[in-house]
């Protein structure tokens, strides 16, 4: 490919014009990720060059083949420190034609994310390991392991969600994601900084696949990684990161259960003066939550976490801000747990008293009581809030009225009264109001 000037000779207008982009969508390009590079006359206006241009009309390829534009600024980073000229490397020319009786695949990271999840949904292992071989040979490693493990992971989760997959498919693909970055992992080089990370999942979490991508990706930034996976007890916590002298612990906690167990973990952590940082799919549907944590929020996607453990393990600092334990709510939470056999026999009695169904009965109760707990652990019994909307649709997906959810509260509210009385009234006031919510009528 010949060399593309440099030289600033376009407005604004033409570059509009040449790429088909819109001009806030440019200027908000150009201010979060500094592409394109245009240069100012004197009086302020933007002047760019040809191969401005055309580095706009690459990143919109990307974005036409299924990335991110952020992914599509890294993927443009990543090439050009690796010594290469994306234009040159993506370039048209560069790519062989194939002979015209066989059939070009089509290479685009969305296709391939859509071939590797109709793979794991026909169990169909051999398939699943050629897409991502393919994918591995066209694509940088963390575009595909964000764009077709972690982002194809979320879609089968939601294809569940809906009612379109079953729990054993997506076991199946997650298993299998998860073995391919364990062999990734494994493969990585030896460490080439100094610093230590730990990363795992509070006490409780069994959700490891955000964690090992998080290591993965650490260790290839040259980190040395100490991956201690699901379920990991305070007490070892502390004992591992005094043993490797640790800069930094990473957590990851997914549901509202085990993000009261992050938080006293976190809480223990801090009084230890260990650097901790934190994320998770709770935090991002319930951002309160992260008042509640006294430890650094990775942020609500992978590249903001990496950013801010670079940030952490070349200056360690433990969280200073100190949160105060609501006593009241810590309180209710023990005494919930003390009487919830109680509670929940005095709910059965009163939905057959009112000859309401109780065939999930045992589910319904161990989901909602679990998150009761940990919200009143956590300082607000509304932070089941978002657990009750993910409930209906879940619901709804399945062709079950809804509706039933406003009978088993109210149950639940007159079991607690039944059992632990007026000081039940943060609960029950919470609860009585989301019935009386899902009463009104929706206009």
């Amino acid at each position: 490919m010949p060399s593309i000037s440099r030289s600033p000779a376009y407005n604004l207008k033409a570059v509009l014009k040449e790429t088909g982009l819109k001009a806030d969508v440019l200027r908000a390009w150009e201010r979060r990720y500094a592409l394109p590079r245009p240069q100012r006359t004197p009086g302020g206006h933007r002047l760019y060059s040809a191969f401005d241009i055309e580095t706009v009309k690459w990143l919109r390829a990307r974005q036409a083949e299924g990335l991110s534009i952020s992914r599509a600024v890294e993927l443009w980073k990543e090439i050009i420190e690796g010594g290469n000229d994306p234009l040159v490397e993506y370039s048209p020319a560069n790519t062989p034609p194939a002979p015209d009786r066989l059939p070009v695949p089509d290479t685009r990271i969305g296709i391939l994310r859509q071939n590797w999840l109709e793979a794991n949904l026909a169990f169909d292992n051999l398939k699943v390991d050629e897409v991502l071989n393919q994918a591995f040979a066209i694509y940088p490693l963390e575009t595909v392991c964000t764009e077709i493990l972690q982002q194809g992971i979320r879609d089968i989760g939601n294809y569940w969600y809906l009612d379109k997959a079953s729990v054993q498919q997506e076991h199946f693909a997650s298993a299998l994601a998860s073995r391919r970055l364990e062999t990734l992992i494994t493969a990585t080089p030896q460490p080439t900084r100094q610093q230590t990370v730990l990363v795992g999942c509070p006490p409780g979490e069994r959700h490891t696949f955000s964690v090992l991508m998080i290591s993965l990706f650490l260790r290839r930034r040259g980190l040395r990684v100490v991956y201690l996976g699901a379920d990991v007890p305070i007490q070892q916590l502390k004992e591992t990161a005094s043993t490797v002298q640790a800069d930094l612990i990473v957590l990851a906690a997914q549901q509202l259960a085990t993000a009261a167990s992050l938080q006293s973990t976190a809480l223990t952590l801090q009084s230890q003066g260990i650097p901790l940082a934190y994320g998770g799919l709770i935090f991002n549907r319930i951002p309160r939550l992260r008042e509640r944590i006294p430890a650094y929020f990775l942020g609500e996607s992978l590249q903001d976490a990496m950013h801010m453990i670079e940030q952490l393990v070349v200056a360690p600092t433990v969280y200073s801000t100190v949160i105060s334990l609501d006593e009241t709510h810590q309180g209710l939470a023990r005494l919930y747990q003390e009487k919830r056999p109680l509670i929940e026999f005095a709910l059965i009695e009163e939905l057959q008293r009112v000859d309401l169904p109780t065939e999930y009965i045992s589910q319904a109760n161990l989901f909602f009581g679990n998150g009761l707990s940990a919200a009143l652990e956590l300082g607000n019994p509304g932070f089941l809030e978002a657990d009750l909307e993910w409930v209906k649709k879940l619901l709804e997906g399945r062709q079950i009225s809804a509706e039933r959810l406003g009978p088993y509260l109210a149950a639940y509210s007159y079991a607690l009264r039944k059992e632990i009385g007026k000081v039940s009234s943060p609960i029950t006031d919470w609860i009585d109001s989301q019935v009386t919510q899902d009463e009104t009528p929706q206009h």
